[in-house]
């Protein structure tokens, strides 16, 4: 990891006074008002791109809680309510001996988001800090970013479930309020990674700032 710390400084696109479009990738030189293929604005550096990260961030954190807090899942078997929980059913179906199922609910609903969330917050703290970044971070930004999508596993489950057992009095199957609060969390998480501007990983601090 020191070895990392070490790495020689990248020459940026800002460096070499030029800039990219955020949108279709193509590169003009700096003070290029726009893209003249899809018409994005061109921008260096999205100035307000840390307080949008933070504010989606704790915006998905916040509705995190009541997600582990609150039955994830109500079933009804010839009147007998059950709740669960996002961790008790994962507890429910190691009882039942789906081990296999267990553990991707509990990737997926619990590692996962926490995860994306120390990840997120690592990356905004080494930008706020005037670290220059490495190829590992950007690669750190880029697995966050792709995974997110992958932690609706459970929400997609608890609407598959509801949509098919629905048997009346015998057994019916709802989602309870966790289910649209962790939906909430995933989707505001997945708001603060796309609000990340990516290009202030390599930004290092002038010659002579404090760090």
């Amino acid at each position: 990891m020191a070895n990392v710390e070490r790495a020689q400084p990248v020459l940026t696109a800002r460096a070499a006074g030029l800039v990219g479009c955020a949108e279709c990738g193509h590169v003009y030189p700096r003070g290029t008002p726009q893209c003249d293929l899809c018409g994005t604005p061109l921008v260096s550096r999205d100035k307000a791109s840390l307080q949008k990260v933070w504010a989606w961030l704790l915006a998905g954190m916040v509705v995190y809680i009541p997600a582990n807090v609150y039955p994830m899942l109500r079933t009804s078997t010839l009147g007998k309510t059950q709740e669960s929980t996002i961790v008790g059913g994962v507890f429910d179906l190691i009882d039942h001996g789906s081990i296999g199922v267990a553990l991707i609910v509990f990737v997926a609903s619990v590692v996962i988001p926490i995860g994306k969330f120390i990840a997120i917050a690592y990356l905004a703290l080494r930008v706020k800090s005037g670290k220059p970044g490495t190829s590992v971070h950007l690669h750190l930004y880029e697995l966050v970013e792709f995974i997110g999508r992958w932690s609706m596993i459970d929400v997609f489950v608890v609407a598959i479930l509801s949509a098919l057992v629905q048997l009346n009095f015998v057994a019916t199957i709802n989602p309870g309020i966790a289910a649209v609060s962790f939906a909430l969390s995933v989707a505001f998480t997945m708001i603060s990674a796309n609000s990340f501007d990516p290009r202030l990983i390599w930004d290092a601090p002038p010659e002579g700032a404090p760090v």
